[in-house]
């Protein structure tokens, strides 16, 4: 299983008249988008367009950082999205990645340590991405 990004933009910010240096970190985290997708056994099983991957890779450090990382599920809560669009929870049989917006799919069970390499794989893909667009992320933890 993996996290994929591709298509990196800033669609938002010419509309609120601020260039990508000057924004503040509140409005990175909504405006750098990328085409996200979910991939398993070489194929994408889940995909979407001009999603919030700075801000899905801010909540993720955030909770791989917290003391009950392995323990509890994640939930992204969007500043600007319903909650859920993003889940990872855990089964009798590993950890599985979802949407509520798909509630028929799941990926298959992964073991945690394959599930935190694939959160820091998409952590570094979104790095590498805001920097390629003049943006340093430091305003993202690391997980």
């Amino acid at each position: 299983m993996q996290f994929v990004c591709q298509s990196f933009g800033l669609s938002d910010l010419p509309r609120r008249g601020l260039a990508p240096q000057e924004a503040p970190p509140e409005v990175l985290l909504l405006d750098i988008e990328a085409e996200l997708s979910i991939w398993e056994d070489g194929r994408a099983v889940w995909s979407e367009e001009a999603f919030p991957v700075a801000e899905l890779a801010y909540h993720l450090a955030l909770w791989l950082q917290s003391p009950d990382a392995g323990r509890e599920d994640f939930e992204l809560d969007s500043m600007q999205a319903d909650p859920g669009l993003i889940r990872i929870v855990s089964s009798d049989v590993g950890w599985r990645v979802g949407s509520i917006f798909t509630p028929d799919f799941w990926t298959s069970p992964v073991a945690w340590d394959v599930l935190v390499a694939a959160i820091e794989q998409f952590d570094r893909s979104v790095r590498e991405g805001t920097a390629a667009m003049g943006i340093d992320p430091a305003f993202i933890p690391k997980p």
